[in-house]
């Protein structure tokens, strides 16, 4: 069986409350997964909605799968690996799990955050990650639009070698990502880049791995617009 789980030791995230643990080993534990997930993961909304979009040809980005739509993507694009990037709480979680297993698929754990700045650290584990992982490969959170667009854009300028102003369209409405709210010190990373280390002669890694990058301060700088919040916190209540 080609499954394995891999926690990346990076300091980006909040502290989570104890997950309540989902037996998916009988039917009825199954079930009741099915059913957890369905409701408290808003599961609903996603039966015909991936949010999917390849970045290449051996990446593809989605919203939280289904394990009908895990085994869809590999019979017709032959995915390898399944990159988790919300955690290892919930039902979600389970039955991704459950079904990496049954389908014979990696799954790697690399927990990130939508409302927080990467350590310097993080940038260089995601760096790692593109490079170690079996392609082609499927990058989820829960909406698709946040955190797997901030990897994405790690991706393209990491791994695949895009110019960073090319691979930060991965942060837009095209998949959902919304700029204004408070998700959008995501954007703002890349922002203090081109305005600080882009002027030095400095690539992105570089700046990152510098003391000019300072995550608590970019956080601490950036100012969501009151109606962005208002739509990703309230309205919308992204992850």
């Amino acid at each position: 069986m080609a499954f394995f789980s891999v926690w990346y030791p990076v300091k980006l995230f909040k502290k989570r409350k104890t997950p309540k643990v989902f037996d998916t080993s009988t039917q009825w534990g199954l079930f009741k997964t099915y059913l957890a997930f369905l409701w408290n993961d808003h599961a609903y909304l996603r039966l015909g909605f991936t949010n999917a979009h390849w970045i290449d040809d051996k990446m593809v980005r989605t919203n939280q799968p289904w394990p009908f739509q895990l085994a869809w993507f590999k019979k017709h694009d032959r995915i390898r690996t399944v990159i988790n990037l919300r955690g290892g709480q919930g039902a979600f979680f389970a039955l991704e799990r459950h079904a990496c297993q049954t389908l014979g698929l990696n799954l790697v754990d690399f927990i990130v955050t939508s409302r927080d700045v990467p350590s310097a650290e993080a940038i260089l584990e995601a760096e790692k990650l593109f490079d170690s992982i079996q392609y082609p490969a499927l990058m989820h959170c829960k909406s698709g639009a946040d955190r797997a667009g901030i990897m994405s854009v790690l991706y393209r300028h990491l791994h695949l070698k895009h110019p960073l102003r090319e691979a930060v369209q991965e942060l837009g409405l095209r998949t959902l990502h919304m700029k204004a709210g408070k998700t959008g010190v995501l954007d703002y990373i890349f922002d203090c880049y081109f305005a600080e280390g882009e002027p030095r002669g400095m690539s992105f890694v570089e700046w990152t791995q510098s003391d000019l990058y300072d995550p608590v301060k970019i956080k601490s700088d950036f100012k969501s617009a009151w109606w962005g919040t208002l739509l990703t916190e309230k309205i919308f209540r992204r992850e």
